[in-house]
């Protein structure tokens, strides 16, 4: 009888997440990442690759874009710098495709662009009321923002800037490779192309039952997770790619 998926997740921290046995998928996962990185989340290649640039990005979010940074520029007005800021800081890592950078960029050109950027930034990452209300009116600010031809709302766009600011709690959304990392966990991803709640409330479930399952490898943060979900679902992590960028990585250093 082939082996049933697990049921999709509802909501983060749910009993379920929290009380299952870990599965002959979860064991499968955590040895094909050990096959890459043998010493898990400290092992000197996985951070050159994966953890680093995320990490240096965060570090740069808390010094330039702090809760305290963020209103007092909001409270001046200055809506230009703030998204400034929030491109400089993305345009470090290599999370966006070229054409949403773009796409981003043409939509905060405009001070009013910016402003409803920025106020909804602040909103989704600080405001009051429940997770679910702040990602919808984020979404929806986005979707709103003006448009020249890549539209600027998409999952990459959604949750970059929230994974970067917050990695404690937000988690970063490919959407291909996570479908296929949530495959290969054995869990059913109620998944749509538009950003929407029930989706990303449903990776976030995931993710926290990736660091109930690791645990461990002893994973920091939503980095790890979603670093570890990448292994999962990425071509790149192909035996002949990362043959072929390992070598690379060696010659680099030698």
């Amino acid at each position: 009888m082939p082996k049933q998926p697990r049921p999709a997740l509802a909501s983060p921290g749910s009993q379920y997440a929290i009380s299952h046995l870990v599965t002959s998928a979860a064991q499968r996962c955590r040895r094909r990442f050990l096959r890459f990185f043998p010493n898990g989340f400290t092992d000197s290649t996985y951070l050159e690759w994966e953890r680093n640039y995320k990490a240096e990005a965060h570090d740069r979010w808390r010094v330039e874009l702090n809760g305290p940074t963020l209103r007092r520029l909001l409270d001046r007005d200055d809506s230009t710098e703030i998204v400034r800021r929030v491109l400089r800081i993305e345009s470090r890592t290599n999370l966006l495709f070229s054409f949403e950078k773009m796409a981003l960029r043409d939509a905060v050109r405009t001070e009013d662009g910016a402003r409803a950027m920025a106020r909804a930034l602040y909103d989704v990452l600080h405001g009051v009321g429940r997770p679910q209300d702040r990602f919808e009116r984020w979404c929806e600010a986005l979707a709103a923002l003006p448009r020249r031809q890549t539209r600027v709302l998409t999952w990459p766009v959604a949750t970059v800037f929230p994974f970067l600011a917050q990695p404690d709690r937000h988690i970063f959304l490919k959407p291909n490779v996570t479908r296929v990392a949530a495959a290969q966990y054995g869990v059913d991803l109620p998944y749509q192309s538009r950003p929407n709640w029930r989706t990303y409330a449903s990776l976030l479930d995931l993710a926290h039952l990736v660091r109930t399952d690791q645990r461990g490898l002893h994973p920091r943060d939503m980095i790890d997770v979603q670093s570890f979900l990448w292994v999962q679902g990425s071509d790149e992590y192909s035996g002949r790619t990362f043959r072929a960028a390992q070598t690379t990585s060696l010659r680099r250093a030698s």
